[in-house]
């Protein structure tokens, strides 16, 4: 059975600041307009009180961003390793400080070493390289999406991205029914963000693909694909075409793609 839609999320009022522009017409006619614009911020993330990463993000669901960010660096498995989340406000970004559970964070330690060690004597790229390419789950379950579905979420996409309605300048990523149903969505400046964010709510409330997919307002890249598999998705649709490394990554884990998904055409790529 299909989980009823999952209702979206207020927009936070730090998501976007008014702007003001000279709109020039074609015919040379020029005024001054106001008009939101979506905020765009360093989002500095600390694990048990080690500096991770930074984020350039929009301040907006940011606990969905926490969760989904650390599901996708393999730091956690489920929401509940996460024992608090405490964002900060400072004058230049936000700094979000994580709780890790206690048998997660020695994984902070490896990571960070990784990230850190010397690479003077040309072989610790090797291990870099590794790291930045690693193995990826087999997809579990089949997606019961066909091309209509896809069609579907295509065209109603739009209505669910009141932070893109209002500034033009974000990424949607969605979460979608086998039918093609809206069930959730969450927008960031990034697309990466916005596919975390997304997870990280999936995780939270203790949802499932249920048989449906994901669809993203972007080009499929192999940080994508990797995400998607991580997260069990059993199709991952975006709107923009592929790069060679996400195709690769997406037979290696049989992930299904439907790439250059318009409402006239779509591409789908056999992941055998």
């Amino acid at each position: 059975m299909t989980a009823p839609p999952v209702c979206p999320a207020s927009i936070d009022r730090r998501a976007t600041l008014p702007a003001t522009f000279v709109r020039v017409a074609a015919d040379g006619a020029a005024g001054a307009i106001t008009r939101a614009i979506a905020v765009e911020q360093p989002v500095a993330i600390e694990y048990n009180g080690i500096g991770y990463a930074v984020l350039m993000a929009t301040p907006h669901n940011l606990h969905d961003l926490v969760v989904g960010f650390s599901h996708a660096e393999r730091l956690i498995e489920q929401a509940v390793q996460i024992e608090w989340i405490e964002p900060h406000d400072t004058d230049r970004g936000v700094i979000v400080r994580v709780g890790l559970a206690a048998d997660r964070a020695a994984l902070i330690n490896d990571r960070t070493r990784a990230r850190f060690s010397d690479s003077s004597c040309g072989l610790c790229g090797l291990e870099n390289l590794d790291q930045a390419i690693r193995p990826l789950p087999t997809a579990r379950g089949a997606a019961r999406a066909d091309d209509v579905s896809i069609f579907a979420a295509l065209t109603a996409l739009g209505d669910h991205q009141p932070l893109n309605r209002l500034t033009g300048a974000v990424h949607a990523a969605a979460l979608c029914a086998a039918d093609g149903t809206i069930r959730l969505v969450r927008e960031d400046v990034g697309r990466h963000n916005a596919f975390d964010k997304l997870i990280g709510a999936m995780l939270r409330a203790g949802l499932d693909w249920e048989g449906g997919f994901a669809l993203l307002t972007s080009r499929c890249s192999y940080e994508l694909v990797e995400k998607a598999a991580l997260a069990r998705c059993p199709l991952l649709v975006t709107i923009s075409a592929p790069t060679s490394l996400a195709v690769a990554a997406a037979q290696q884990a049989r992930l299904p793609l439907a790439v250059l998904a318009r409402p006239d055409a779509l591409l789908r790529v056999d992941p055998t």
